[in-house]
Formats: C-alpha cells, sequence, structure tokens
C-alpha cells in the first residue's frame, strides 16, 4: 500500500512551478503521470521571455499525457498537460478553462507560479494539488499558501534535493506543507492518483 492512496481521485487540478533546475525535476515527474489520470495539469516553469518555448518539443515524447502549450480560452482538458508559453502569465478560469495575461511581473517573472497557484486554487478549491520545484527566487511561496488556504495539497521538493534550493525553501518557510518529498517520492505521489 502506498503511503498516498488516500489522495487517489481526490484531485481534479495539479499546478507545478519550477525555476533554475525545473526541466531536470520536470523530466523525472511529468513522465510519470499516467494517460488515464482524470486531472488537468498546469505547469509554470521561468524560461527567458523574447524566445519561443521548446518545452513542448522537449516533453510531448516523454509523456503519456498530451503535452500542450496554453492557448487563452481553451477549455481545460483532463489527461493533458498545460504549458504557460513564454512572457504569459497563466491563469485558470471557471469552467475550468485556460486564461493568458501580459500583466506586470510578478516576482521578476512571466509566466509567475503565483498567479498560476492563486488562480486554481480559486476554481478548484480542495480539489487541487500545488507542487513547488527547484527554482532560485520566492516564485511559488505565496500562490502554495492560496492551494493550502483553499483546502488543497501542498507538496515541495525536498530543498537538499533540489538543483536551487531557495524556491522550496521559501515555500516551506511559509509552513502548512503536507509534503515534502524527493523527486522519486513526487513522481510515485503522481502515480497514486
Amino acid at each position: 500500500m502506498s503511503p498516498f492512496d488516500t489522495l487517489k481521485g481526490r484531485v481534479d487540478g495539479i499546478v507545478i512551478g519550477a525555476s533554475a533546475g525545473g526541466v531536470e525535476a520536470l523530466s523525472v515527474l511529468l513522465p510519470a503521470l499516467p494517460k488515464s489520470l482524470q486531472a488537468s495539469v498546469f505547469v509554470v516553469l521561468h524560461i527567458p521571455r523574447e524566445r519561443p518555448s521548446l518545452l513542448v518539443e522537449i516533453f510531448r515524447p516523454k509523456c503519456a499525457m498530451a503535452v500542450i502549450e496554453a492557448m487563452d480560452k481553451e477549455p481545460a482538458e483532463k489527461s493533458a498537460i498545460y504549458f504557460a508559453p513564454p512572457d504569459y502569465h497563466l491563469l485558470v478560469d471557471k469552467g475550468p478553462q485556460l486564461s493568458l495575461s501580459a500583466d506586470e511581473l510578478v516576482n521578476f517573472s512571466r509566466p509567475s507560479i503565483d498567479v498560476l497557484f492563486e488562480s486554481a486554487a480559486d476554481v478548484y478549491r480542495k480539489r487541487l494539488l500545488g507542487i513547488v520545484l527547484s527554482g532560485g527566487n520566492d516564485d511559488g511561496a505565496a500562490g502554495l499558501q492560496a492551494v493550502i488556504r483553499a483546502g488543497g495539497i501542498g507538496v515541495v521538493q525536498q530543498p537538499d534535493s533540489a538543483q536551487v534550493s531557495a524556491m522550496p525553501l521559501a515555500a516551506i518557510k511559509r509552513g502548512g506543507v503536507d509534503y515534502v518529498l524527493t523527486l522519486p517520492e513526487i513522481a510515485e505521489l503522481l502515480k497514486s492518483l
């Protein structure tokens, strides 16, 4: 029996935020998501704003789920992974549907992890799982608090296992996190959903 069996059937949305070291972390986690997972997955990875993203091309061959660059006003399908496009905040609106915004930078970032997490918490409430991974700033800490306040599940990469520990440490410092796990343990949690 997995220690995460209590999460089975509890999650409709998963939000994941990463920065420096994020491609490597996501390369462990996203392929662990089973095609049968009945949840939408939204990912913000801090990437250069002035260049096109190659994230869909990188992850599509590795993943069982559909991998898509998010488009404005697109419905959020289950069993799909949506990446925020460069230089746009990714939000989740009622429906649920995706929304893109060119509003101001948040934590020096657009897309911002906090913006995604806070909007998804408003829509999915207790059926949301938030994951903060490797990164070099505080983005994601406030957003994960919004997930936890809404009754969702907060997961943080174990800081010692992160390529850059600042983001996981900032999220843990805010308190209330449900799980602090290594990447293989987070992959196990995702498989158990």
